[in-house]
């Protein structure tokens, strides 16, 4: 269990892929039926196409462009929104997000949805999860033309959604992101350990994390607990 000063919280920010939702359906996505699909588009090994793509998306690493599906469709030829329609059964939200949200929800906290995704891949989480009707606003970093890696997006997200940093936390399943959203001066920081459900190592090192949101619940009241 991990014990969060939830009195001196106002505001909580959540990445999705990893966080809200399972990163299999990522992991899955681009490294086993992406590159599946582009051998058989280009007519070449699956071992040229996976040793291809993995070159091309480590070079793009931790940009806007390596989240972003227009710039992966037309580098690729492929239309990466419809490939990732093909396996969207496998996009789940991870264990107790719901009961999580929901007691925040209570507690009028402020709960917004900050994700690298592009625009297409999270209208396709939020049409199969329904997430959304959880949260105040739902916000893609492709709107201000920063990831979260950059100290751009955290200021222009203060500007559209203001927030207290010394009364915000922020659970994500990078570190690299964490450190990013530190820098910008946002108190509590969470990080998840196994933001794959197939991957069993630690994912966080660096921060404290916890495996599930059951392990942070934030005390309600009898009759609240019970509609929840």
């Amino acid at each position: 269990m991990l014990s969060l000063p939830w009195e001196d919280i106002d505001t909580v920010l959540l990445d999705m892929d990893g966080t809200l939702l399972d990163l299999h359906f990522d992991n899955y996505f681009w490294l086993t039926h992406l590159p599946a699909r582009y051998a058989e588009s280009h007519g070449v090994e699956l071992d040229e196409a996976t040793r291809l793509l993995q070159a091309h998306i480590k070079a793009h690493e931790g940009t806007l462009k390596w989240y972003c599906l227009t710039h992966w469709s037309e580098s690729l030829d492929l239309d990466i929104r419809a490939l990732k329609e093909e396996v969207k059964d496998k996009i789940q939200i991870r264990p107790f997000v719901g009961e999580f949200l929901q007691r925040l929800q209570k507690l009028n906290k402020k709960l917004v949805l900050i994700t690298n995704a592009h625009p297409q891949s999270l209208d396709l989480k939020l049409e199969v999860t329904r997430i959304d009707q959880w949260l105040d606003m739902v916000i893609s970093s492709h709107q201000f033309q920063y990831p979260k890696e950059e100290q751009e997006f955290w200021r222009q997200l203060q500007v559209q959604e203001p927030f207290d940093p010394e009364r915000t936390l922020f659970i994500d399943d990078t570190e690299r992101i964490l450190e990013s959203a530190r820098t910008f001066g946002i108190r509590h920081l969470v990080g998840i350990h196994q933001p794959d459900s197939q991957i069993t190592r630690p994912n966080i090192t660096r921060f404290p994390a916890i495996d599930h949101f059951d392990e942070i619940f934030p005390a309600i009241n009898t009759t609240e607990a019970d509609d929840t």
